[in-house]
Formats: structure tokens, C-alpha cells, sequence
């Protein structure tokens, strides 16, 4: 039991720091809210699009 708790709160580690970053990355390249919100949502799928098309 012990390494499924574990294993659920990397995740939710990795969704709230993937959620951060998306942000971040939006209100960077684009200084809107509206965008940081939408991007925020997305998270790592829109982290991987900047990473993959934008730089």
C-alpha cells in the first residue's frame, strides 16, 4: 500500500509542476491570462508543443 500512495503523489507532483510551468511559459510568451489559464489546463501537452514548435 505504502508504494501506491507514493506513486499517486508523484503524479500529483508531476500534474501541479507540469500545470506551473505551462503558466509560466504562457504568461511569458504571451502575458495574458486568459492564454495562462487555457495553457495551464492543457499543462504538459502544451509544455511539449512550446518545447517541440516554439524554441
Amino acid at each position: 500500500m505504502g508504494s501506491v500512495n507514493m506513486r499517486t503523489e508523484v503524479v500529483r507532483g508531476g500534474i501541479s509542476f507540469g500545470t506551473a510551468l505551462a503558466i509560466a511559459i504562457s504568461w511569458t510568451a504571451n502575458h495574458s491570462v486568459l492564454w495562462a489559464v487555457i495553457h495551464g489546463l492543457l499543462s504538459w501537452f502544451y509544455v511539449i508543443y512550446y518545447v517541440l514548435i516554439k524554441s
